[in-house]
């Protein structure tokens, strides 16, 4: 049987940046190891390529447990790394390469550890439904949106599910904390548009639409964003603040975030929503006002917080500005605190005694927001022992990108604790 660092190094060979080629070499590669197990995946595309594989493991509770994640990966310039993206390589006892953490670490993970449980002959506690899915790394309309609309009856009788970035390790003096996810912030990708009147680049201009649009981004781009603590955020910094034995002051919160270092990552982005430009599309002369003038704004909201993002967004842009959405996802949360959640943290600290479980937030987005959408509630637990030194954020769509081996093997640890009975 192929270890959990041989099965994250094939699945980074294949290259499935987004967009690009499609999944279908690495969903086949996983399909192959999931029915070479004795299980019977389903292998589905939405369009050509762009593939997915879900299989269902019967355990001994038909109330299932989803484990989901994403094939897919940002591009990568082989230039900007010191070992190919797509190279899979193991040094130094890392596997690096593109996905190494986003997030085909996690899917090596999962593989792995169904395939040790099916060679034991372990039976997990409940139903488990896998799900290796396309086009994350995007908006998902090829992957997960697909599979809950078009594929609604493979996940019947999953009632939660587990997925990136959430359960790894941030090192904090004798304590590790590992951050569970209970939701993530909302997503509103928004195109903005100012129409104008076109004329001659050398005569005043009656109405520059370029003019009207940098005016209303430099609004957006230099608006701070009020604090709002969302209970689980509440919970969060009431948590580091015992493990650290500092109180966490809640009027300086962007101080505290610097003070605590790594620690503070866990809630800087996730105390106020956020709006970024990121694309801007005008004219095609340099002498020529063009008659309109567009572009994107990446804008993230904390759960409970959609119409206050977006009348904000309005009075900011103001009435010469129009918006469309390109993508609007809500900010989905999971139940906390929680019996699962308690079971999440008991996995973990039985594999690492020092351990300390705490509610997290995360301040992007995954495919937990399409299975919210047919009432699955949604965890982020991938887990990892990660060494003090990895920057774990900064290794998202970073160059270099590698997971320790040990940390891999740590995870496989930890699910399997998670599924089978003591």
């Amino acid at each position: 049987m192929k270890s959990v660092a041989e099965i994250c190094s094939d699945l980074i060979r294949f290259d499935t940046t987004n967009p690009g080629s499609g999944e279908r070499p690495a969903a086949e590669y996983v399909a192959t190891l999931l029915a070479d197990a004795g299980l019977q995946p389903e292998v589905f595309e939405s369009a050509p390529h762009r593939t997915t594989v879900v299989a269902r493991f019967e355990g001994d509770s038909s109330d299932a447990l989803l484990i989901h994640g994403h094939l897919d990966v940002v591009p990568a310039d082989p230039a900007e790394w010191e070992l190919h993206p797509f190279s899979g390589e193991i040094v130094d006892d890392c596997v690096y390469g593109r996905g190494a953490v986003d997030m085909k670490g996690s899917c090596a993970m999962t593989l792995a550890t169904v395939l040790g449980m099916r060679a034991r002959g372990l039976r997990p506690k409940r139903d488990l439904v896998l799900a290796f899915l396309a086009d994350e790394e995007a908006t998902g309309d090829y992957g997960s949106r697909h599979a809950v609309t078009e594929h609604r009856d493979l996940f019947d009788g999953v009632t939660q599910a587990i997925s990136e970035s959430g359960g790894f390790s941030v090192t904090s003096g004798p304590s590790r904390v590992y951050p569970i996810a209970v939701g993530e912030r909302g997503t509103s990708w928004m195109k903005l548009t100012a129409h104008g009147v076109a004329g001659h680049g050398s005569r005043p201009a009656v109405d520059n639409p370029v003019a009207t649009l940098a005016h209303a981004l430099s609004r957006v781009a230099s608006y701070q964003w009020p604090v709002r603590l969302t209970p689980s955020v509440a919970a969060l910094l009431r948590s580091l603040s015992e493990i650290t034995g500092q109180p966490i002051d809640l009027e300086r919160l962007d101080d505290e975030a610097d003070r605590l270092g790594a620690l503070g990552t866990l809630f800087k982005g996730q105390i106020r929503n956020s709006a970024n430009p990121t694309m801007l599309s005008a004219g095609y002369k340099v002498n020529v006002v063009p008659s309109s003038a567009e572009a994107h704004v990446d804008g993230r909201y904390l759960p409970g917080l959609q119409e206050e993002f977006l009348s904000t967004i309005d009075e900011l842009l103001g009435p010469k500005i129009t918006r469309e959405f390109v993508n609007l996802e809500d900010a989905p949360s999971a139940p906390y605190p929680s019996s699962f959640f308690d079971e999440l943290g008991a996995a973990l600290v039985a594999e690492d005694p020092l351990a300390r479980p705490v509610p997290y937030v995360m301040s992007g987005g995954t495919d937990a927001k399409s299975f919210a959408r047919i009432g699955i509630e949604g965890y982020g637990f991938a887990p990892l022992m990660l060494r003090p030194d990895l920057d774990y954020f900064g290794m998202f769509h970073g160059k270099d990108e590698r997971v320790p081996v040990e940390g891999l093997e740590f995870g496989t640890r930890v699910l399997t604790r998670l599924l089978t009975h003591p």
